[in-house]
């Protein structure tokens, strides 16, 4: 009987130092329009090294150029082995990731590319794509949104759409949302949320229209929102029977610690990694959130 394959550096006693420079440290910033925060990934990370031979050097790029590239070089400076690059600004990126090449050091960047390295990133196309094939099988009993839109195309192509743009502002989807409902009282109303804090302003919003009944709810993030802590509310959950949010497509930034270090420590030992890696991304719903996300503090 064949074993199972025992990564390279598993058996290294090589201790590895890591750098990660983390988009920002600002608890009031949440990143990639979804519920996460600074704070959340640089936990995950944290959490994700024990037990693994390596020794995480942390920074902040505070979404500014200026500090991104300062903490390139003092990466450098420091001789690190490798460097995780969370960085939104493209000239930056370009700019850090040939300063790292011509250092020597291998860089892994986080949704955003950098210059000559691998990429973990989420898969936003095929996350809202999720979300409409949840959204398609309710009514049978940016990229997101095309996502969401071409699966919604392709299982209900007599259904009308309509985009309702909130500008990013939950509050303003809550209106928006509010007088849609008013107005088309003659159809059933299936909301796709690119959010979760938009996909509970929707769900305000239809319940002060009085269309909870006839109207469902997907979402994409699946933040703390939605799957709450241990003695938070959770909107997804087995006992909250009569929510109209069927499920949140999980993007799990919160965990990003736990795929990027695996992938950090096989670019270290056979310099092999594919251009691009996803997220693996799930729908959460009321029968497997305790699975995903258990009832209990992860850590």
């Amino acid at each position: 009987m064949a074993g199972r394959s025992v990564p390279a550096w598993s058996q290294s006693s090589r201790r590895w130092r890591i750098g990660f420079a983390n988009i920002t440290e600002d608890p009031a910033e949440r990143l990639e329009g979804l519920g996460f925060t600074g704070a959340e990934v640089r936990a995950s990370f944290v959490y994700a090294a024990r037990g693994l031979p390596v020794e995480i050097v942390f920074f902040d790029n505070d979404r500014n150029r200026e500090k991104a590239l300062t903490n390139a070089a003092e990466a450098v400076r420091q001789k690190l082995d490798l460097y995780v690059q969370y960085c939104a600004d493209e000239t930056a990126n370009n700019e850090i990731g040939r300063q790292l090449e011509a250092a020597g050091i291998p860089v892994i960047a986080i949704n955003h590319a950098v210059h000559g390295a691998v990429i973990y990133t989420a898969d936003n196309k095929f996350a809202g794509h999720i979300a409409g094939d949840l959204a398609n099988k309710s009514v049978h009993a940016d990229q997101r949104a095309d996502g969401i839109a071409t699966a919604l195309k392709e299982g209900l192509p007599r259904v009308e759409q309509t985009r309702l743009d909130s500008l990013g502002n939950p509050g303003k989807a809550e209106g928006l949302l509010r007088r849609f409902a008013s107005e088309q009282t003659e159809t059933k109303l299936l909301i796709a949320a690119l959010d979760d804090a938009t996909a509970l302003s929707a769900k305000a919003a239809v319940e002060a229209a009085s269309r909870s009944t006839d109207s469902v709810i997907v979402s994409q993030g699946c933040d703390r929102l939605m799957h709450g802590g241990f003695n938070e509310k959770k909107e997804i959950d087995p006992q909250n029977r009569g929510s109209i949010v069927l499920g949140s497509v999980a993007y799990f930034l919160d965990r990003y610690g736990y795929d990027v270090l695996p992938l950090a420590l096989q670019l270290l030992n056979d310099g092999m990694l594919p251009p691009r890696t996803t997220t693996q991304h799930v729908l959460v719903t009321a029968s497997n959130v305790f699975r995903i996300y258990p009832p209990i503090d992860m850590n």
